[in-house]
């Protein structure tokens, strides 16, 4: 990197550790170190919101899938788009719950110490494994950007350009430590961890919130930064623009028109369905992920405030991801013809950037990334501490231990948290698996949530009996289960899978598909060439692959020079489908020198594509491999036919049983288990119907009189005189949520108005 990228980010490094020392000065008790003194207003409400819901993962997982699909790859981040109306409700309930941590709720709502440490430790798993996926993406990101002369070199060596260039990931994403060599994440992670210790350690939810006001303009500045830029470096390329258009014409140019479709069909990777069932998986979910006690709005200062900080601070994050997508887009034209992206299309948003800016700029450009990791991760580390502190250190080690001993706890417990977000990220350096695990691992506790909230009669022991459910049916069967009864792994009846097809199609060739040919065509020739001389090298050099125009190139092909053209030349397309295990991860042959064969060829007359079905042979004996997919079989006494799903429909059913069943244990074991006491529920009941007053002396007063005759709560029940607690919505509820739900539909008009810039 530049000595102006240094200098950068190290300006940046110093500002976030300076206001954590600032912060520091103003805590003297726990809530104010784990919840600021509930002292803040929308403004920082809105970009604490923004700054823990937006990591750095995001804008490169929008990059890699938009990358590689185009439009639809913003759902990649898109899922919780219809989930944010529904802020304006929870917003409420973690300000009305006055509570410094969502394990304290659960020891509240159903008296269990126990339930609560069991929380608290999901929740500091949760927040390890969350943190990990951001400093994965941030080394990821940082790689193009801080090696990127591996590039140029790897390019110059093969005889390319910069942009045929490719990474080795082996070696070039290397750097010198004490003279040993160690790859690049090994380094950058545990430098940035520290400086996250620094200041939120020392400045506690305050110094989170105020570092958040700051990275979440970073992050703003991050999302539109290079749309301009490479719209420029578009319609001023002459190879891509010999005719002056401007840059979006020159994407539809380029691209497949496939790119521009924002919701792919139901083959694709992200379908309709997979998204309805990400949205109810996400709804049930999030709002037990332990950060939302204060980024959903238990920091606020008010209700109100808590409202607006919580959905505005997320519609922020839905407009810079379309922000994200544009920049992806314009990736996806000016770099189709570099291999390392297409072979790691995680690096695309690193690469645009070292290749689009400048020296200072490219630092600012890392530094707004960094901003998007802190401003997760800061919050999350305070939040973890107080989990640990609040839910496990006092009740069961030190239940007399002091204010101070309490903020010292949290301050070294928060050094746990961030450390093992480090080791996960080091050791399971895979965005999409640890995507994954975010998206189910908040369902094991989250239907004891849900039914707590709005159900007198569910039960502490009923909840146990849920979280022990998912436990088992999520973790301990899918993984130990088939290591204990090993005849499982050869059951025939467990070998369902779709099937394995190679589909060859005429494809009208695109630019950027003539531009990729073009490079791997040099790539190929360069290689074969090294170690030719003479009249060999003579011959060679004449098949040399060159582009003709900008929408004609000529390559080696079987039968000599083939010319290629744009718009007009069909090449094959082959698209493999590779067959998917029903039950397993894979399903592998027990001899593992038994190969695929073709056992069905189908042609379709109308199109030319010829789809081969490839399957083991008859009467081979199959297993099946990594963890078994139990909830799945679900559907098994239901006939359902699920050899025939689509991959995005496999997945969407794997979910909606792991949505649906934990709320079905809930409800029928609180119906078998003794309810919990009437008086604490009248008290959290009577608590969660009290509208919070700013001020905490008139806030206390007014609990104290509803503790002390609770019926004059009733009138806000929807359903009087039952044990269903829904409260009747307000006006405030209603225009809100209504308003919240709209915004929605105009984000998604805005992107569909994206595609349409430039035909």
């Amino acid at each position: 990197m530049h000595m102006l990228d240094l200098l950068v980010l190290l300006c940046y490094f110093l500002l976030m550790v300076a206001i954590g020392v600032y912060c520091s000065l103003r805590i003297k008790a726990q809530e104010d170190y784990f919840l600021g003194g509930r002292s803040f207003g929308k403004l920082l409400q809105t970009f604490a919101a923004f700054g823990a819901g937006t990591g750095s993962s995001d804008p490169v997982n929008t990059g890699r899938t938009t990358f590689t699909g185009g439009m639809s790859g913003m759902w990649s981040v898109m899922f919780w788009l219809f989930v944010t109306p529904f802020y304006w409700i929870t917003g409420v309930w973690y300000r009305r719950m006055r509570l410094l941590t969502l394990g304290d709720w659960y020891v509240e709502r159903y008296e269990s110490r126990g339930l609560g440490a069991a929380y608290s430790i999901f929740g500091v798993f949760f927040f390890m494994i969350y943190g990990s996926m951001f400093f994965s993406a941030i080394a990821k990101t940082a790689e193009p950007m801080m090696l990127g002369s591996a590039v140029a070199v790897s390019a110059e060596a093969s005889g390319t350009t910069a942009n045929s260039g490719t990474l080795d990931q082996d070696k070039s994403n290397r750097v010198s430590v004490l003279g040993t060599k160690v790859k690049l994440q090994t380094v950058l992670i545990p430098v940035i961890a520290v400086v996250v210790v620094a200041y939120g350690i020392a400045g506690g939810l305050a110094a989170a919130y105020f570092t958040d006001l700051i990275q979440g303009i970073c992050i703003i500045g991050l999302s539109v930064m290079l749309i301009p830029i490479g719209l420029n470096a578009l319609s001023d390329n002459p190879e891509l623009n010999p005719g002056g258009k401007n840059g979006f014409q020159v994407m539809h140019e380029q691209l497949p028109e496939s790119f521009f479709d924002v919701i792919g069909n139901s083959g694709s990777e992200i379908s309709l369905l997979y998204l309805t069932a990400m949205v109810l998986a996400n709804l049930t979910g999030i709002v037990v992920q332990p950060h939302f006690i204060a980024t959903g709005g238990g920091s606020a200062k008010t209700e109100y405030n808590a409202r607006v900080g919580l959905v505005v601070g997320n519609f922020l994050k839905r407009f810079c991801t379309l922000g994200w997508v544009l920049t992806a887009l314009i990736a996806a034209t000016l770099y189709a013809d570099v291999p390392a992206l297409v072979e790691n299309p995680d690096l695309t948003w690193g690469y645009a950037s070292m290749q689009l800016l400048g020296p200072g700029f490219r630092g600012l450009m890392l530094a707004c990334l960094l901003a998007a990791l802190m401003s997760s991760v800061d919050a999350q580390m305070v939040v973890g501490a107080g989990l640990i502190v609040r839910n496990l250190y006092v009740p069961f080690l030190r239940p007399d231990a002091s204010e101070r001993e309490c903020l010292w706890a949290g301050r070294l417990t928060g050094m746990i948290v961030v450390a093992g977000a480090c080791f996960f990220a080091l050791t399971f350096y895979d965005m999409l698996k640890q995507l994954e695990l975010t998206f189910w691992f908040p369902l094991v506790f989250a239907s004891p949530f849900w039914i707590g909230m709005y159900w007198r009669r569910a039960t502490g022991r009923a909840a146990w009996i849920t979280v022990v459910y998912c436990l088992f049916f999520f973790f301990v069967i899918p993984f130990f289960g088939p290591k204990v009864f090993t005849s499982l792994r050869t059951n025939a009846a467990l070998m369902t899978r779709t099937p394995h097809t190679v589909t060859t199609s005429p494809t009208v060739v695109s630019r950027s598909m003539l531009r990729q040919k073009l490079s791997e065509a040099e790539l190929v020739w360069a290689a074969a060439g090294q170690d030719l001389t003479g009249p060999e090298l003579a011959q060679h050099n004449a098949t040399k692959p060159r582009s003709l125009s900008p929408e004609k190139i000529e390559i080696p092909g079987p039968e000599g020079m083939q010319v290629i053209e744009a718009g007009v030349t069909r090449l094959p397309q082959i698209k493999t489908s590779k067959s998917t295990s029903i039950f397993w991860s894979s399903i592998e042959p027990v001899d593992e020198t038994i190969a695929l064969e073709v056992v069905a060829t189908d042609v379709n007359e109308r199109t030319g594509a010829i789809q081969e079905t490839l399957d083991y042979p008859a009467g081979t004996l199959l297993q099946g491999t990594g963890s078994l997919k139990l909830n799945l079989l679900f559907y098994k006494p239901l006939g359902v036919d699920l050899g025939s799903q689509s991959i995005s429909s496999l997945k969407s059913l794997d979910l909606f049983p792991k949505i649906a069943m934990p709320f079905l244990v809930m409800i029928i074991a609180s119906l078998l288990t003794r309810k919990n006491s009437e008086e604490a529920l009248e008290r959290y009941y009577a608590k969660m119907k009290t509208p919070v007053d700013p001020n905490p002396e008139a806030d206390q007063q007014k609990l104290a009189a509803a503790y002390a005759d609770p019926s004059t709560c009733e009138r806000v029940k929807l359903f009087p005189n039952s044990d269903l607690e829904f409260q009747k919505p307000t006006t405030e509820d209603i225009v809100g949520f209504t308003l919240s739900f709209l915004i929605c539909f105009a984000i998604i008009g805005m992107a569909f108005w994206i595609t349409t810039l430039g035909v």
